[in-house]
């Protein structure tokens, strides 16, 4: 029979649909899809291919924008918000308008052209990792911005494009993303009855059953949701309270970078390589508005979530908010956790 689960933090329900459920195996996908590669502007050498670098990692005796980087953070050339102008935000009727402000940049994560994070060491993760601290400290400073969400593309299904060449994008809002709101909410009511972290609640619970764990790697866990939207996804979490990302410390953002690159080798070798989507959810920008945050610092946890592409959103998730799980969270936690890398 399917079952119905309620996601703690947010209301929202999932059908976990057990009665046409399917072995992971079976949900695998077909390899990498989509057209044919595009020539690639991100190799070291192709500098002059993208807009100037405002980041990087590199000798310091190279100047920006030639070969010796590895890792560079260039604008998109096609971006969402522009960080130019002010935010005018106005009224039309009963209608909202602001000016398309924020920032749109890409990290370009490896001057070798290497289509998965996944297939980078652990030192370069860790670097990636070192570049999203930077990058959303700097863009904190600029008081037109509310948030900064990290995120990554990888495929053709996931919104990758056709060059495969490791990137992932950070764009910086003058508003807190509805999704990442939600958890806010949730998370603040939560603390206000039980006066306690849901997160924090939540990585003791996993802990003590074990049983959507895939792994527990040095201060993080990588776990399989209760009320997973979609087959395989994944939220790997801090088991120490923190509320931003931030503020992760050197030695901590190592074994991060350990954690996410057995997790989402796992994904590629179990599941045939799919395209996949992550973002970080951490707390937002706190400027000095009198109770608005007044306990994000103890309610709020940062945490990544992985979603595999195996599956389509169609007409009845669209119409209800409900999502369709066809593979229960403890058989796909079982699955990654017997992936062998």
């Amino acid at each position: 029979m399917p079952e119905l689960r309620k996601d703690h933090i947010v209301g929202r329900w999932v059908i976990i649909a057990t009665e046409r459920g399917r072995r992971p195996e079976q949900i695998a996908a077909a390899g990498q899809d989509g057209p044919p590669e595009k020539p690639c502007p991100f190799c070291e050498g192709k500098e002059a291919e993208t807009p100037s670098e405002i980041y990087a990692i590199r000798p310091k005796n190279t100047p920006k924008n030639t070969p010796g980087w590895e890792l560079r953070v260039v604008p998109s050339h096609m971006p969402f918000l522009r960080i130019e102008g002010e935010l005018d935000r106005r009224g039309k009727g009963i209608y909202d308008i602001m000016s398309d402000i924020g920032a749109h940049e890409v990290v370009i994560e490896t001057n070798q052209h290497i289509a998965n994070i996944a297939d980078l060491s652990d030192d370069q993760v860790a670097r990636v990792i070192t570049c999203y601290i930077d990058r959303i400290n700097d863009l904190e400073k600029d008081q037109r911005f509310k948030y900064a969400l990290i995120f990554k593309n990888y495929g053709w299904s996931a919104g990758g494009g056709r060059i495969r060449h490791s990137r992932s994008q950070i764009i910086a809002t003058p508003v807190t993303p509805k999704r990442v709101k939600e958890e806010l909410q949730g998370a603040r009511q939560h603390y206000e009855y039980h006066e306690r972290c849901v997160f924090c609640d939540l990585v003791k619970q996993e802990m003590e059953s074990g049983e959507r764990i895939i792994m527990d790697i040095d201060g993080f866990i990588a776990i399989v949701p209760f009320a997973a939207r979609f087959p395989f996804e994944i939220w790997i979490m801090p088991k120490k309270h923190s509320c931003d990302f931030t503020r992760l410390e050197l030695g901590s953002r190592f074994y991060l970078a350990q954690i996410m690159k057995k997790v989402l080798q796992k994904i590629k070798v179990g599941l045939n390589d799919p395209s996949y989507n992550y973002m970080i959810h951490t707390a937002p920008f706190r400027r000095q508005k009198p109770g608005y945050w007044k306990s994000v610092e103890q309610d709020f946890h940062w945490h990544i979530e992985i979603f595999p592409r195996l599956t389509r959103v169609a007409g009845f998730e669209w119409g209800t908010g409900f999502y369709i799980c066809p593979v229960p969270p403890e058989t796909a936690a079982k699955f990654l956790r017997e992936v062998q890398i």
